[in-house]
């Protein structure tokens, strides 16, 4: 199977990390009509591609080893991190901001603060008697979602952030429902105990 030849800068920058639209229009361009090539390539080697053309953005992720004839044998090559409660919760509550967002219509990006970041985590963290120490701790929380991506600080303003829309492809919609509906569930213990 012979590959067109700037398929090898477009499987780098995906090998690399996510493409965004916004930030490599060219690459992007070429994503768009070598798209069947790309899933054909890196299916060899036992990733995916995965492409939101309406969203922007694209990623390789490792398929499911498992179920996947192809990857049968293969290493993994993409790493699977287990994300800890208080940064799974944020990118929750970030993804829910991101669908009350959409549902208003209007402004396509979601930008916060970092105090409303903070104001959004304090609800579901336990109370601690150290104040200073809680926001810290959230703080190094908001750093490892900037780090994986799914927050983008904004230049010239360091306490303000974009929420990417990548989110999307790690809290899907069927998530965020089966989490609202565990939530309603404990709410109603919670009010029951009361009683």
């Amino acid at each position: 199977m012979e590959f067109p030849q700037q398929i090898g800068p477009l499987l780098i920058q995906l090998l690399k990390g996510v493409l965004y639209r916004e930030r490599e229009e060219q690459l992007w361009q070429t994503l768009i009509d070598l798209q069947a090539a790309v899933r054909d390539y890196v299916r060899i080697i036992g990733l995916e591609l995965l492409l939101d053309e309406a969203e922007g953005y694209a990623f390789l992720r490792q398929g499911d080893m498992e179920q996947d004839e192809a990857s049968e044998g293969l290493p993994r090559l993409v790493q699977r991190r287990q994300l800890s409660y208080p940064v799974s919760l944020l990118c929750v509550l970030l993804r829910k901001r991101l669908v009350e967002q959409d549902a208003g219509g209007g402004e396509t990006r979601v930008i916060l603060s970092r105090e409303q970041i903070i104001e959004m985590m304090r609800v579901f963290l336990p109370e601690k008697g150290n104040e200073a120490r809680t926001i810290d701790q959230i703080n190094r929380h908001i750093n490892k979602v900037v780090e994986f991506g799914f927050l983008r600080k904004l230049k010239d303003q360091s306490d303000q952030f974009e929420v990417r829309r990548i989110i999307k492809a790690l809290v899907t919609a069927d998530l965020l429902t089966e989490l609202d509906q565990i939530l309603a569930r404990y709410s109603a213990y919670v009010e029951e105990g009361e009683q």
